[in-house]
């Protein structure tokens, strides 16, 4: 998270600002390991240089400045070949006329007369603190915070905790950037993509049996196997994260699977003829077995993600957890529901037809 200055104030009560939400955010209970990124600020040694009595000494400020990092920070002159290597030459003080900060005063700066004029004649230093670097973020001045959620919870929880902390202090703004920017970005968009996949499946279906209430049987049955999978990741206290939604979209398509198979068998025997009870009853007669058979070889194929351990356990532990029990209630429900579904469909829009059929055969009497 990016802390910004918003309001220009002051660097120090900016700084007062990040130390008030760091504190409060360390003593958060949804936060944890919260700090900054910037290392903490260091005692830096500061060089007043009186301008007027630069001017009137005959040197420039652009000279001092260059004798100061030559001395005390070194400066690149040019190479040279030794050995058939190219190495570099610096120029800079030698430790023992650098080392304290009264040094500075054995220093001097050639004038504009050619005579050598001491750091003490124009210049004093004296001690003070300042921020390792200075970092901006969108053109604000900025702080880097990083931390994690606590556990149990989750990075957006996180997110708005430390959001929430930020807003009880005047003057500064909260930005996102790297993970959480992403994050961010693609936040609220699983159930729109949800969405978008099940009216796909649905147009799917819609083409391959010709019919537009045949696949509404077969959506039905997804809620029995998600309502099994939240069911298991809760009981194990799992969390709501990608590797959970991963699960879910994997029984979504195994229920739908054993749903697509025993209304196919329906819809062949209702065109044969027979009764849409009857042909529901007999297309779960024909096709238990092989639902469960399926169902339950997938489910053991699984059971070792659920009981995983060892480096990335957690990301097996909440798929096969979620197709577990997600196969479980879809398997065993949907035995029971898939006809169910199939007849009060057919039934629905047969009578729908009925309906809308004598009202027009009504209406033309009545014209007549």
């Amino acid at each position: 998270m990016q802390l910004q200055n918003t309001s220009g104030m002051p660097q120090d009560k900016f700084e007062e600002a990040r130390d008030r939400l760091l504190q409060m955010a360390q003593d958060d209970p949804d936060l944890q390991q919260v700090r900054l990124a910037e290392l903490p600020d260091v005692s830096t040694l500061k060089v007043d240089v009186n301008q007027e009595r630069i001017s009137a000494l005959g040197l420039s400020t652009g000279d001092v400045n260059s004798t100061i990092s030559a001395a005390w920070g070194g400066r690149y002159v040019n190479d040279f070949i030794d050995r058939g290597r190219v190495k570099r030459v610096y120029v800079q003080g030698d430790a023992p006329f650098r080392s304290k900060p009264e040094d500075i005063d054995q220093w001097s700066v050639r004038n504009n007369a050619g005579e050598m004029v001491p750091f003490s004649s124009f210049a004093r230093t004296s001690w003070s603190t300042a921020p390792v670097s200075l970092s901006r973020f969108l053109g604000v001045q900025s702080y880097e915070f990083q931390g994690q959620p606590a556990p149990g919870k989750s990075t957006g929880d996180a997110m708005n905790a430390i959001e929430r902390l930020a807003s009880q202090i005047p003057g500064v703004g909260v930005a996102w950037s790297g993970q959480s920017y992403e994050e961010r970005l693609a936040a609220g968009q699983a159930p729109l993509l949800y969405a978008v996949s099940l009216l796909v499946v649905f147009l799917c279906l819609a083409a391959l049996y010709e019919s537009w209430s045949v696949p509404v049987a077969v959506l039905l049955v997804i809620p029995l196997g998600l309502v099994g999978s939240i069911f298991a990741v809760t009981l194990r206290g799992l969390q709501n994260d990608v590797y959970l939604q991963v699960g879910l979209i994997t029984t979504m398509g195994l229920a739908a699977k054993n749903a697509i198979l025993m209304v196919e068998f329906a819809e062949r025997a209702e065109k044969e003829g027979k009764r849409v009870i009857d042909a529901a009853l007999e297309a779960a007669r024909i096709r238990l077995r092989p639902i469960l058979m399926t169902s339950f070889a997938f489910i053991f194929g699984v059971m070792p993600l659920a009981i995983a351990t060892g480096a990335g356990a957690n990301s097996r532990i909440a798929i096969g957890t979620a197709v577990i029990g997600g196969m479980l209630t879809a398997t065993i429900l949907a035995i029971f529901y898939i006809p169910l579904f199939f007849v009060l469909v057919r039934r629905g829009v047969r009578d729908g037809l009925v309906y809308v059929r004598e009202r027009i055969r009504r209406r033309k009497e009545a014209q007549a």
